[in-house]
């Protein structure tokens, strides 16, 4: 291999990794958050563990991706984290991947 195309090739790894690092993202759920399941009722409603609850105006629901999800796009009977605000309302909502599920509740 040229001394160009080796250079060519590090070069290239060094854009990959970069660019890997870049797009992960640290999820960091609140320890007081609570756990429920989730599903979206209407509009800004939906409802976790059986009760209906409004989402805070500013609320922001995050997917296992970590992606911001639209209340309708809610997956019926997703496993989240939420946390709420001083009135109540759903302020924080986490859907939990295959992995934060796994892990025991510390809250119980």
């Amino acid at each position: 291999m040229s001394r160009i195309a080796k250079l060519l090739y590090a070069a290239a790894m060094l854009l990959v990794l970069g660019t890997t690092a870049v797009c992960a993202q640290v999820r960091s759920v609140p320890a007081e958050a609570k756990r429920g399941l989730i599903r979206h009722l209407q509009a800004m409603t939906v409802e976790i563990n059986g009760q209906a609850m409004l989402l805070a105006p500013g609320a922001q629901i995050r997917g296992a991706d970590n992606l911001i999800v639209l209340p309708a796009a809610v997956p019926a009977g997703s496993l989240v984290k939420f946390t709420l605000d001083a009135q109540g309302q759903l302020s924080r909502v986490w859907i939990l991947t295959a992995e934060e599920a796994a892990r025991p509740d510390p809250r119980r």
